[in-house]
């Protein structure tokens, strides 16, 4: 009897020696994180994120494991924010959590984030300008949805004498805009829904692969409530598209708003680069990463130029140029570099890559001496062709082959804009 429980005893010990060893591994590679993220200025949150309460927090792991960024690790038997800035705000984290110990937010104690002011049916101050999804703070797929279907309701029930082309112009393919233009098909409004990207989906389109989407059920015009529960992006995107044949919901592509004016009569003009809309309402349902940051060179219009590596296996076989020195263009560039048959080209304006992970750096120069990465400081994209790219480099010009061109120059936000024409922001430090 007394052998069995020795036996017992030294299991049990070997199972807790383990245990222990595996958690020091996680915890000193999670601190390891953190202090990369503070040394390379990556780890104040841009977006939506998540504050996790220490007095709650019971240190399961579940948003650790939730988490497709591996924005959060597990430090002295908490969970924390270890890399601020790859958080995306998709609340995955807020949901896995066993004991409600998260909760989401935008802006920090050191840095705020202007967000705009609206009413509960989504009206900003400015008479027939709504804002719904995650500009206005909601970064959730299932709320953000169902603001998009709340904000077009309102819209319907305003009355507005002036005549106009539109009943309302929706900027945003993602979410919201979706649901909102579902809901004016189901009100038999006049609608035009516009998107700067090429494909629908908003912030999900960039979503890592294969990761989990969307954990709620989400209710649209047209379509009812639809349950389902966790979902991998792909699928997720892929019941987007069949949303949109389904119902025939027309959006126009590669369209980007570059302005908005207010008529004296009440009305709005927004200007895009395609053309200008006279409409009776206008809904704002894009996200905080705002518009891609443009090189504002000639052939910049190309279908051939991205601003955001989705899926790095596109690009085999292809000569890729990549433009930006931050991480996401260094992770781009390396991405694209381990597929079969590709040729790499860096470029970046500054003479070195000054706030990046020292692991991207390792990888970068691994690369580079691999002959998978040609790194060209000091230069700039001058033009962009069918076959090529003309980039501008220390005083001299240089033709490269070009296949592709991925741009990681972030993003602009439409505050100014707004702000000139009367809607007002309120500064969140921290605070949902």
């Amino acid at each position: 009897m007394t052998s069995n429980v020795l036996i017992y005893l030294v299991v049990i010990l070997v199972i807790l020696l383990v245990y222990t060893r595996r958690h020091k591994r996680m915890e000193s590679m999670h601190i390891d994180d953190l202090q990369q993220a503070i040394a390379s200025g990556m780890s104040e949150p841009q977006s939506l994120h998540p504050v996790i309460d220490p007095l709650r927090c019971i240190g399961s792991g579940s948003c650790v494991r939730a988490c497709p960024e591996q924005a959060i690790g597990i430090i002295k038997g908490k969970g924390v924010l270890t890399n601020g800035a790859a958080c995306i705000g998709h609340g995955a984290c807020l949901k896995a959590c066993p004991v409600e110990a998260i909760k989401l937010v935008f802006g920090t104690d050191k840095r705020g984030v202007d967000i705009p002011s609206v009413q509960p049916n989504f009206e900003t101050n400015v008479p027939g300008i709504f804002i719904a999804g995650e500009l206005g703070g909601m970064g959730l797929i299932r709320k953000a949805a169902e603001q998009g279907r709340q904000a077009v309701d309102s819209i319907r029930a305003r009355k507005v004498a002036a005549e106009a082309d539109y009943d309302v112009v929706i900027v945003g393919g993602g979410p919201a805009g979706i649901s909102g233009g579902l809901t004016a098909i189901q009100h038999g409004l006049r609608y035009k829904l516009i998107e700067q990207e090429d494909s629908l989906g908003g912030c999900v389109y960039h979503y890592p692969r294969n990761k989990i989407a969307m954990t709620a059920p989400v209710k649209l015009a047209l379509v009812g409530s639809v349950k389902l529960g966790e979902i991998q992006k792909e699928r997720l995107l892929e019941f987007w598209h069949e949303v949109v044949a389904k119902t025939k919901l027309e959006l126009s592509f590669r369209e980007r708003m570059e302005d908005l004016e207010q008529r004296a009569d009440g009305t709005f003009v927004v200007h895009t680069n395609k053309g200008a809309y006279l409409a009776r309402s206008v809904l704002l349902a894009i996200g905080r990463r705002g518009s891609p940051r443009k090189l504002d060179v000639p052939g910049e219009e190309s279908a051939k130029v991205v601003y955001r590596l989705i899926d790095a296996e596109q690009y085999r076989n292809m000569a890729v140029v990549v433009v930006g020195g931050g991480d996401s263009a260094l992770e781009a560039a390396i991405a694209v570099s381990e597929q079969p048959g590709t040729s790499v080209a860096l470029i970046y304006r500054g003479d070195a890559f000054a706030r990046v992970k020292a692991k991207n750096r390792l990888r970068l120069e691994e690369q580079q001496r691999a002959g998978r990465i040609r790194v060209m400081l000091e230069s700039q994209v001058v033009s962009i062709q069918q076959e090529g790219v003309t980039v501008s480099c220390r005083g001299s010009t240089e033709d490269l082959r070009n296949d592709a061109v991925v741009v990681c120059a972030g993003g602009v936000l439409p505050t100014p804009l707004l702000q000139r024409i009367g809607i007002e922001f309120e500064t969140k430090f921290g605070t949902s």
